[in-house]
Formats: C-alpha cells, structure tokens, sequence
C-alpha cells in the first residue's frame, strides 16, 4: 500500500483497531516523522523497545490482525485451535508490516507493506476476499493512493486506485509497467 507519507499514522491507528482484542505483549511507543507518537499493540523485531522513526526511514512491526471468515481463511485456520470473535473475525498472525517513510521513488509517500509469515498464510491472502477487504479497508482509512497484492509471480493485482476498488493488474491492459502505475497517483504529474 502507497499513501501520502502524513497519512502513516492514520493507518496505524486503524490496524491498531483491528489488532486481537487480548494483548500478549506490552505496548510499543512508536516516534513517526515530524515527532507524533503512538502506541500499538504490537512488536517490532519481537520486542517491546520503543521504536525512533521520527528521522523518517524504515519501521518493522510484527502483527496480527482480526479478519472476517471466508472460505479461504476457513481453510487455513481450520485445525489451529482458533477461535471466532462476535463479529465473527479470526486472529491471523504474524504479518510483518515495513514502513518506509519517503521511499527515493515517492519522496512524498510512504509504503506499507504486508508479509504473509508462511507460505500457507500468503497462499490464503491471493486466495481471501476477506483479507482483501482488510487490505483495501486500511488504504481508504489512510487515503492510500494505491493497494497492491504481490501475487509473487510476473504481475501484481491492484486492488484499489486513487480512491476506487479495482481488479486490474500491473503489467496489465492499462498500466504497462510499475512506473505508469505511479504516475497516475495524485501529483506525481
């Protein structure tokens, strides 16, 4: 996901809203740019350490998240001893989160980027329309400019554009290469 880099903490808080509602760990205090400070329910390089990033950068964070259950996440968290929550998500985690707060391609933006922790959980994230709708939820609440699948083979699946859901894929149709991509997000012209 690509957002304007001021939005960072706008979609941190709202994966702080879909982190599992028992906290295993000790709040972690995080610095972003320009000193704004926030506490997530998370860990980075599985400790509790504050973490500085008010120079801009990169942040890890190492998280889990609620998801609501679709036949994909059914399937990957049948036999784990997981249990529904009442509105009906599941914990799925680890995902690691990589902030890098003003990437030399898009000094204005920032990236977050979500890894699967094993290849049956990034096998359920191509597969889940549940974790896409998570996905794609978060982009809006930052006003991402973009939210992208990483399908790991010769294309990327684009899930949101600029404020709209899509189901395009770079290269594709409409966008040829990665850099046509960007140059339709707002003032890259």
């Amino acid at each position: 996901m690509f957002t304007p880099a001021r939005n960072v903490s706008r979609a941190l808080a709202e994966l702080v809203e879909l982190a599992p509602p028992t906290r295993r760990v000790p709040p972690l205090t995080l610095t972003l740019p320009h000193g704004e400070r926030l506490s997530v329910p998370f860990t980075s390089h599985f400790a509790s350490d504050p973490v500085d990033c008010s120079a801009g950068g990169t942040l890890e964070l190492d998280t889990s998240i609620m998801v609501g259950v679709d036949d994909a996440v059914r399937e990957y968290v049948e036999g784990r001893g997981l249990e529904l929550d009442e509105l009906g998500r599941v914990r799925i985690g680890y995902v690691y989160l990589t902030v890098r707060f003003a990437p030399a391609l898009h000094p204005h933006f920032a990236s977050l980027q979500f890894t699967a922790a094993t290849s049956g959980m990034s096998r359920m994230f191509e597969r889940s329309a549940s974790i896409r709708a998570v996905f794609t939820g978060l982009a809006a609440a930052a006003r991402g400019v973009c939210c992208l699948l990483d399908t790991e083979i010769d294309t990327v699946r684009l899930c949101r554009l600029n404020g709209e859901t899509t189901r395009e894929t770079v290269p594709g149709p409409r966008f040829a290469a990665y850099r046509d991509l960007a140059a339709a997000w707002p003032g890259q012209k």
